[in-house]
């Protein structure tokens, strides 16, 4: 069963919709490992809310913590640290879609950052949304994940932009799986379309 792990080269880069429609494509369960503020409305809840597929289980974030803030400084609000050793994969027989938090160098404590929950064999799908300085955000990310050994995918967020994704394309080599198009309220059905229309591009990378 494939672990797909999705990072942004940001926040607000549409990991989340772009989660969701990964779930909805591979029939896969979802997880965030931690969550940070909007406790009653999370990520997990927004999945929840757009997946239709049956099979789908949403897991329990392993930390939960109650700040919008860098997971380091929302855990030291809460008064706990955040421990890898505690950050334990759910089992499950089904594909497992993992959200990150933020950007692949956020921090959990002093030392470890998104980018030490990725184990080897993971899938690593890096979302980019198109902003002043998102070249440079976008090439830092991969680079980071080639360095640690990873083979990164990328799926773009939002309205093409050819010279942005053509540069990209040249300096790294990267894989693109698709688009995900913006929606300003995305519903169940806008992301069954979605899903469907990534589906060749999964099956063409040996994803599904």
């Amino acid at each position: 069963m494939k672990r797909i792990f999705v990072t942004g080269i940001s926040t607000e880069v549409g990991k989340t919709l772009a989660s969701a429609v990964l779930v909805e494509a591979l029939g896969a369960d979802y997880w965030k490992p931690v969550q940070a503020g909007d406790l009653d409305a999370s990520d997990s809840h927004t999945i929840k809310n757009l997946v239709s597929h049956p099979k789908t289980v949403i897991h329990p974030n392993s930390y939960a913590l109650n700040t919008p803030m860098s997971p380091h400084a929302a855990a030291e609000i809460d008064g706990v640290r955040i421990d890898l050793d505690q950050i334990r994969e759910p089992e499950t027989t089904n594909h497992l879609v993992i959200e990150g938090a933020g950007g692949l160098l956020v921090p959990l404590n002093d030392t470890d950052t998104i980018a030490d929950l990725i184990r080897p064999g993971y899938v690593v799908v890096v979302v980019s949304r198109h902003y002043l300085g998102s070249i440079n955000h976008t090439l830092l990310t991969l680079e980071a994940l080639k360095n640690k050994g990873h083979k990164p995918y990328l799926l773009y967020s939002g309205d093409p932009h050819p010279t942005t994704e053509t540069i990209i394309k040249s300096k790294t080599g990267v894989p693109v799986l698709g688009r995900i198009e913006e929606l300003d309220s995305p519903g169940r059905q806008e992301v069954v379309r979605l899903a469907k229309s990534l589906r060749p591009a999964l099956r063409d990378h040996n994803l599904l």
